[in-house]
Order: structure tokens, then sequence, then C-alpha cells
């Protein structure tokens, strides 16, 4: 249920309280779980996800004020004709519980098929989970982005090295994690830059659809940039210190994104772009 949690309007946002701290944004979802699990709902249960009514999932991301978490049907299952993927419905929270429940109920045992191989895993989510494939078409081609495929991935990982547990092979592989926060953190110190009509466009608040050229190449270019920063990371270390750069692009990721929400306020003329879809 990673996804789309930007508000209409900045004075209008979702919030969510948890022990005397309220909260916003993504982290809105991850108080809400958190309370959910307090208040005795198993939804960490895919038994019980799996089969969640759409009111059952609005009780469990309720929002502490009148507005509500965006996309509450959306997070349940989405009508995917308007996402231009699939056929009918893609059941987003059930499907994903049905999946695991294909496996014991565990998301261990599930990519375990994978080996330890980051590359394989996300082909794996992708094939079997029909939400996470977060396609585009652009110029002809085929663009593949698998942002929550890839960050499901490189947390899990995160999950592993903390634990000692196992060696994730092939982490180079995965990208950044298209979204719509990294982008301003980019443009922020220069890395990306906008043309003047896109910035023009993106300052009225315009909405653009998931696969609209622009928002492939904010999502695309940004992939690229952070790919450029890890090249000049990797030289800079071996020039500095003779060593071979262990940095890998999630790790920037990882870095970028937190920087961009502690350092909101000093990059509110930079606009996010405004797209609602599963993807991220």
């Amino acid at each position: 249920m990673n996804f789309s949690f930007w508000p209409e309007k900045e004075t209008q946002q979702c919030e969510v309280t948890y022990k005397g701290t309220t909260y916003t944004g993504y982290m809105t979802l991850c108080a809400a779980i958190t309370r959910a699990v307090e208040e005795g709902i198993p939804i960490t249960d895919p038994k019980y996800f799996s089969q969640m009514s759409v009111e059952q999932l609005g009780h469990v991301l309720r929002s502490d004020n009148k507005t509500p978490m965006p996309m509450l049907q959306e997070r349940h299952q989405v009508q995917t004709s308007s996402c231009c993927c699939f056929n009918n419905f893609t059941l987003v929270l059930t499907e994903g519980g049905r999946v695991l429940l294909e496996h014991g109920g565990s998301f261990r045992s599930f990519i375990s098929q994978a080996g330890n191989d980051a590359r394989k895993m996300v082909e794996l989510i992708v094939e079997k989970i029909p939400s996470y494939r977060d396609e585009a078409t652009y110029e002809g081609k085929r663009i593949s982005f698998y942002k929550r495929a890839q960050i499901l991935v490189a947390d899990f990982w995160g999950v592993m090295e903390a634990r000692g547990e196992g060696d994730i092979i092939d982490m180079d592989w995965l990208t950044m994690f298209a979204d719509y926060r990294v982008p301003q953190a980019l443009v922020y110190p220069g890395a990306l830059r906008y043309s003047d009509a896109l910035m023009e466009t993106l300052k009225n608040g315009e909405l653009l659809s998931s696969g609209d050229r622009r928002e492939v190449e904010i999502r695309g270019c940004s992939i690229w940039s952070v790919e450029l920063i890890r090249d000049r990371l990797c030289k800079l270390m071996q020039e500095r210190d003779g060593q071979t750069c262990s940095i890998n692009s999630t790790i920037i990721d990882f870095y970028l994104w937190p920087y961009a929400k502690k350092h909101h306020k000093e990059m509110a003329h930079i606009p996010i772009h405004h797209t609602r879809c599963i993807y991220y």
C-alpha cells in the first residue's frame, strides 16, 4: 500500500497520531498499521488482509481529521482500465495476501524462490503480483520502473543486513526508486533541471497521468541522475582512498528521500509532480 500520499492541498493533509506524535505522508501509513496491531487487528497476517473489505481497510487507515487517506479504494483494489496495464481489477492488498498464502503466509518463503539474487527477486514480485508492474510506453518502447518492487527488495536487503542473515547479490542492478519526492531533491542542488515549460506546468499543479511523457521523463531522468551520482562517488573514493566503491543506488535513494523530507521548507519553491497512481 506504499503509494500516493501527497495531499490535494498542503493545508489539508491526512493525519494519524500515534503515541502523541502526529504523522503525515507515508508515515501515516506506518502509524496506522502500528495502531491497528496494538488494537488487536491482525493487519500483518495475510489470512486476514487477503480477505479484508474496503470498509475494514478504511477503519485501519482512518485519519484523525476530515482529510482521508488518499486512494483508499485503490489500496484495496483498483479498476485497471484507467491504468492501461491489465484487465478488470488489480487487487492490491488482498492480492498480495493471497500470493503469500500460497507460500505458507510468509514473504520470506515467497521470495526464497529467487534465491539471494536482487534482480530475480524483483522479477518474481512483478511476475506474481500484477499491482507491482510499474511500466510505461515511451517512444514505442516499454519502460519498466518497478519502483515498489525494487523498494520491497531493498527493504528486505536492509533487514537481512541488519540481522546479519544472508548476502543478497546483484544489488547494483537496482535503480533509485522513481517517485515524486526524490526528483525534487535532485532538482534542488542542480543534479536535475526542469525546462521552464515543465516547471511552470508543475507550479500550476497540473495533474500528470501515469505514463504521460513528462512524468516518464521526470522519473527516467531521476534514475539516470542517481546513476551519474553513484559513478562520481565511486571515482572520488578511488581517487581519494584507493578503495573500490560499495555505494549502490539504493543507498543514495535512502539518503535523498529523508533529506527531501527534512528540508522540505527550503525546497518548497521546487514543485513535486502530481500523478495519482498505484505505482508510487
